[in-house]
């Protein structure tokens, strides 16, 4: 009995995770791959035609925007080398000296016609083709099998739907909250009591150390920006874009902010050593403020990173009552640091930067100023829209295809003539 259960155990694991993006994505570079290759077979005059498949996987990328766009950059870098190398096969032949220029004229030729990181492949193409004995038929054949591959490789994206990366975006983005939250935590502890000022240089590093997460988490938004370009299973992938990237771009300004923070209570206690940084009531107070705020930006991390219109509701809800909280905080902490500020004037500007950093991430987090920066890059996207497909865009707006969750973040705005509510993010 035991060992069934460790047989069916993989198979079990692998249904469990048969819809995450990774397994999806695997099955379908496999399946473009083998497809294109069986075509080729029967397409191609090569007895083992491996370009196929190799251009089905490599045009299969994770989204169908980028799986069209490397697509057309690979077709043209393969045509483009066969190209060049028939010109030097009619020209000087295959030397040395005539491989290198080769290989110059194909690299030139790569940047000319801009294929971005295909150029390389342009210069593969052109010495796989004059280095044959028939340029004319391998020429052929190698063009067949790349627009074979790059073929397949498009239609397996309609037949298999690219994933759609967002969910992961949105752990990313909430994952570098949380972090947020913690650092901000130990920042309130070690306010309320003594801290050696190396201590608070770690706590320093740390926030310095965000800047790594934030490159991962943007690089994890980038990839779901591209799912949801061109891809006919999003509605409103646009809002999806920027409600994600905005809420990043408030994210980012917090890590700074907390940076400074850090520097401030580093600088604190280094000219208040061996003394605490506060008082007893004062650094109560503070830590109270700054866990507060942690949970505040959870909740905004939260709010940005849910799609269900009634869940948005009660996390905007959440983060509002919130911030309310966490006003009533700030103003007794402005009170004692004011007191402080009178007792001790040597150091009043560090005081007053403490209150000043709170105040800049309570405003970030505001949920008025972000529906105002959200509209603002709604506006601005949907302007470069409109230079680039004119006509495109002169259609949707006859035909009135106007996102609800739009209207509603107009509204919030303060956009008139686009209805009533607040934003569903």
């Amino acid at each position: 009995m035991p060992d069934v259960r460790k047989w069916t155990a993989g198979p079990k694991r692998f249904l469990e995770h048969r819809h995450e993006p990774v397994v999806v994505q695997t099955l379908r570079s496999a399946a473009a791959a083998t497809v294109a290759y069986v075509v080729a077979l029967r397409l191609s005059p090569e007895s083992v035609p491996l370009t196929a498949p190799l251009t089905a996987l490599l045009v299969v990328q994770v989204t169908l925007y980028a799986t069209l766009t490397n697509g057309v950059r690979r077709v043209t870098a393969v045509v483009a080398g066969v190209l060049v190398a028939i010109a030097f096969s009619l020209l000087v032949g295959l030397t040395w000296w005539s491989l290198a220029l080769l290989i110059v004229a194909a690299l030139a030729v790569g940047r000319l016609v801009r294929v971005d990181e295909y150029v390389p492949e342009v210069a593969i193409s052109a010495m796989l083709v004059l280095g044959v004995t028939s340029v004319g038929n391998t020429a052929w054949a190698r063009v067949v099998e790349t627009l074979i591959g790059a073929g397949v490789g498009l239609a397996c994206n309609l037949l298999l739907p690219a994933p759609v990366w967002v969910d992961e975006a949105g752990q990313s983005i909430e994952g570098l909250a949380r972090r947020i939250r913690r650092l901000m935590l130990r920042l309130g502890e070690e306010a309320a009591g003594r801290v050696p000022w190396e201590v608070a240089a770690e706590r320093l590093h740390e926030a310095r150390r965000l800047d790594h997460d934030i490159v991962g988490v943007d690089a994890d938004l980038r990839q779901a920006e591209d799912s949801l370009r061109l891809n006919p299973r999003v509605r409103e992938g646009l809002l999806h874009r920027v409600v994600l990237r905005t809420g990043l771009d408030t994210l980012e300004i917090c890590t700074v902010v907390l940076r400074v923070l850090a520097r401030t209570f580093t600088d604190l206690a280094k000219s208040r050593d061996p003394d605490p940084l506060f008082p007893p009531e004062t650094g109560a107070a503070v830590e109270r403020l700054l866990s507060e705020v942690a949970d505040a930006v959870v909740s905004f991390a939260v709010l940005v990173t849910t799609d269900v219109s009634v869940s948005a509701e009660s996390a905007e809800a959440r983060l509002t009552a919130g911030l309310r909280t966490v006003a009533g905080t700030r103003d007794k902490v402005a009170l004692l640091l004011r007191e402080e500020a009178e007792r001790d004037p040597r150091r009043w500007q560090l005081f007053g930067a403490v209150l000043t950093e709170v105040d800049r991430i309570i405003d970030e987090l505001d949920t008025e100023h972000r529906s105002r920066r959200l509209l603002e890059e709604l506006d601005r996207v949907t302007r470069e829209q409109r230079e680039l497909l004119p006509r495109m865009s002169r259609v949707r707006e006859r035909v009135g295809t106007v996102p609800r969750r739009l209207r509603r973040v107009r509204a919030a705005a303060g956009a008139p003539g686009e209805g009533e509510g607040r934003p569903s993010r």
